[in-house]
């Protein structure tokens, strides 16, 4: 029977506790009940999390309508019947349709289906295998875990400590995925991700944007010449793209009207908001972490296991944005799978080999970590760059395909098609360290890259797997050509 609230006290028993229910806390209460063991699910929001409701389903829902249209305008022939800029009452319609208007009723209804029990309320360690929530009404809850406690609570973002910044009322992730209204003019901090693509987003709904990217170019944790293709299509766009620029205050009197943004070079910008996209911090600050030994406020450090070191009796587990390996759903819900098999491996009495990237260990997080950002155009990467490898000892040899001139698929794709692909080899063992795509479409290459990579297939045996002709995949076939003309002199340590 599910706790929904309750006044009053109470203590229950369970085999694993779970806190948080986005998709990895789900994910690990799924595989934990797989195992036949009891769980209970506690949220203090609502049940589906962040990726949910303000992150990547909204995002890419409000993406995926301003991009249609983008992609519509580059083939001739479709062009000319599209009306931009974006409908953007059924754009945002369609939005609140994916996050079923910020209800979780279906998603607690999936928590209670496979057998767990949901919990709302703000839940707290409370000392070893303990977990007290607060569920409301003065009503207070004691779960009690048998076997483990997963703590999957996720992050918020992190806002810099600037002069005025309270007053100013910026946006974060949420307001830029929630908002029903289009601001005129909207200043975007930070060109990582989350800026790049809501830049795309709010550029193609009809808002003035100006992107402020404090490096040489935004994407700065990719291939170079990727966050700089990215920075031209969202110019080309319409953005007023930014570089090597800071934010060191802001006024806003009363904290209405336009927003001024100071910059470290004197000058000043207007904006109607300003959307801060300036990284994330752990929601471990009130958790109750001191009572087991643990610093609030910290990311939490795990084996490969994704198990709390410095914990006694090894019962704390940490998945997801909290353990600060990948902050990406796809990675938190790998970790989930594998701690979710670990946990009912342990509960049932048996040994885990996690030697030599056994059955229970989260390989995928150190050498193969795929991500997709679905600006326009689209950028795309698994694995290391050609510096980070180079950086790690390898011996590197890298090879570049322009898509738009050397891939018929992407020619036939859109007119014009402007991309870029790099390969980066292990030019001592022939295999895959690393792949980046950049160029509209290209997100659904990227499994193929990730299976390339994290499987360490040998460049001699890809030359077996056929793109077909003609779509953009032929770009596998363009880089291994590529790869067998290179002289060998092109690698390097």
């Amino acid at each position: 029977m599910g706790i929904e609230s309750a006044g009053g006290s109470s203590t229950r028993s369970y085999d694993v506790v779970v806190i948080g229910s986005g998709p990895v806390g789900q994910t690990v209460a799924e595989r934990s009940r797989a195992a036949g063991l009891s769980v209970a699910v506690v949220e203090r929001e609502l049940v589906g999390g962040e990726c949910s409701y303000w992150a990547c389903i909204p995002s890419k829902s409000l993406l995926r309508s301003v991009v249609s249209v983008a992609d519509t305008c580059r083939v001739e022939g479709a062009r000319e019947i599209v009306n931009p800029p974006v409908d953007t009452a059924a754009a945002f319609a369609r939005r609140d349709g994916f996050v079923t208007s910020w209800h979780d009723d279906g998603q607690a209804d999936w928590v209670r289906g496979i057998g767990a029990d949901l919990v709302r309320g703000h839940g707290r360690l409370d000392g070893p295998r303990q977990v007290a929530v607060e569920t409301g009404e003065d009503g207070r809850v004691v779960l009690t875990a048998g076997h483990a406690v997963a703590i999957c609570t996720g992050s918020r973002p992190a806002l810099p400590d600037l002069p005025g910044i309270a007053e100013a009322r910026p946006w974060t992730n949420r307001e830029g995925t929630d908002a029903h209204a289009i601001p005129g003019r909207l200043a975007i901090v930070g060109g990582g991700g989350v800026g790049v693509e809501m830049s795309s987003a709010w550029q193609g709904l009809g808002a003035s944007v100006t992107l402020l990217v404090r490096g040489p170019r935004p994407l700065p944790r990719m291939e170079p010449f990727a966050g700089e293709e990215v920075a031209r299509g969202l110019a080309e766009a319409g953005v007023n793209v930014r570089t090597g620029v800071s934010v060191t205050g802001l006024r806003r009197p009363g904290g209405t009207g336009p927003v001024t943004l100071m910059l470290d070079d004197g000058s000043e910008l207007e904006a109607d908001e300003v959307l801060f996209a300036t990284g994330r911090a752990p929601l471990t600050d009130d958790i109750g972490m001191e009572t087991v030994g643990l610093t609030p406020g910290s990311w939490l450090e795990v084996d490969d296991t994704c198990r709390v070191r410095g914990v006694d009796d090894d019962w704390l587990y940490a998945l997801g944005d909290v353990n600060h390996h990948a902050l990406l759903t796809h990675q938190g819900k790998y970790q989930a799978r594998i701690a979710g098999a670990a946990i009912g491996a342990r509960a049932a009495g048996q040994l885990l080999d996690t030697s030599a990237w056994g059955a229970h260990a989260t390989t995928a997080d150190s050498r193969a970590v795929p991500q997709v950002f679905f600006c326009d155009p689209e950028a795309v990467a698994v694995g290391l760059s050609a510096e980070q490898a180079e950086q790690s000892g390898y011996g590197v040899q890298v090879v570049d395909v322009d898509l738009g001139q050397a891939v018929a698929g992407a020619k036939l794709y859109a007119d014009g098609y402007r991309g870029w692909a790099r390969m980066v080899v292990d030019a001592d063992h022939g295999t895959l360290l690393g792949m980046t795509f950049v160029g509209p479409g290209v997100s659904e290459l990227l499994h193929s890259a990730t299976v390339a990579v994290a499987g360490q297939v040998p460049i001699d045996r890809l030359w077996h797997a056929v793109p077909c002709f003609p779509t953009i995949s032929e770009v596998w076939l363009r880089l291994l050509e590529t790869y067998r003309d290179t002289s060998t002199t092109t690698s390097r340590r």
